[in-house]
């Protein structure tokens, strides 16, 4: 016997379902991923290949040549480039991170006049876009005589609207007040709480926001084309952009493109490392 009509187009229904969110979800994947694709395909190219051959397959593998024009183009400044950079993102986020835990710590555990107004202020904060505090920033720190230093770009990158009210929500939802009273009981203060047993039960919420600093820091071209004028100081986003308006003056495209790549790196290297800590229920069976 054949089965009902209903039961078959009830079967068929979510088939269909299945089939379309998947269909979406793989050109959301090929439209996030053919950018970089076309980036690694072309930085291993020579410039005389670069527009007269495919430009999504390889062809005439010359990327370690490539890697050597771009560390010894201006002097080998791409080097220094990119250790501003990490210097900056590194440093940046990981004060930014510390600082994040500390205040959603303190604001989702302790009871204390205006906390509610201090909440409400880091939520507005976080709609604001970044570039409306570029130029007071800058006219901010002309008067203290820090532009053109590393202060200029460090001091405002350890500030994150977004990573407080990140560790806000998740130490409310995930470090239970018995933990908390538990360590009281047995004679540590609330620095020590929050070092030992605090960062330990959020670690998850801080690798995201330790990453979300990371690239955000790393992505920064405002900021730094404002506050730098010294092409040493300068991270790795400034210089690629110095050097694409230079195309017609002498700086060859494939060095561009291939600078461009390596400049990627580093956050891929920065994913693959800490994915790993992302995991849930650190705190299941921490409480009886």
């Amino acid at each position: 016997m054949s089965a009902p009509q209903s039961v078959v187009r009830r079967s068929a229904g979510p088939f269909t379902g299945r089939v379309a969110v998947t269909s979406v979800m793989v050109l959301f994947a090929v439209y996030s991923v053919l950018p970089v694709w076309w980036l690694l395909v072309t930085a291993t190219k020579n410039k005389g290949y670069l527009f007269t051959t495919n430009g999504f397959w390889f062809s005439h593998f010359d990327l370690w040549a490539n890697v050597r024009d771009v560390f010894t183009m201006d002097g080998g400044i791409f080097a220094r480039w990119m250790l501003n950079s990490v210097l900056y993102s590194t440093v940046g986020a990981a004060i930014g991170t510390l600082l994040s835990a500390a205040a959603g710590y303190a604001l989702a555990k302790y009871r204390f006049r205006g906390r509610e107004a201090v909440f409400n202020t880091v939520l507005a904060a976080v709609l604001v876009p970044a570039t409306l505090f570029a130029l007071p920033l800058y006219l901010m720190f002309s008067e203290i005589h820090l532009v053109n230093t590393y202060w200029a770009v460090l001091i405002p990158s350890v500030v994150s609207p977004f990573g407080v009210y990140l560790s806000r929500v998740y130490a409310a939802d995930s470090m239970p007040d018995e933990l908390i009273e538990a360590g009281r009981v047995d004679g540590a203060g609330e620095v020590r709480i929050f070092f030992t047993i605090a960062l330990r039960v959020m670690s998850p919420a801080l690798v995201t926001v330790f990453l979300f600093q990371f690239v955000g820091i790393w992505n920064n071209y405002l900021l730094p084309v404002l506050m730098l004028a010294d092409d040493r100081l300068q991270p790795v986003t400034v210089g690629l952009a110095g050097w694409r308006e230079q195309l017609n003056n002498g700086t060859p495209y494939n060095v561009t493109v291939t600078g461009a790549f390596l400049s990627v790196l580093p956050l891929l290297v920065a994913f693959l490392c800490l994915q790993r800590f992302w995991r849930s229920g650190l705190t299941a069976g921490s409480v009886k």
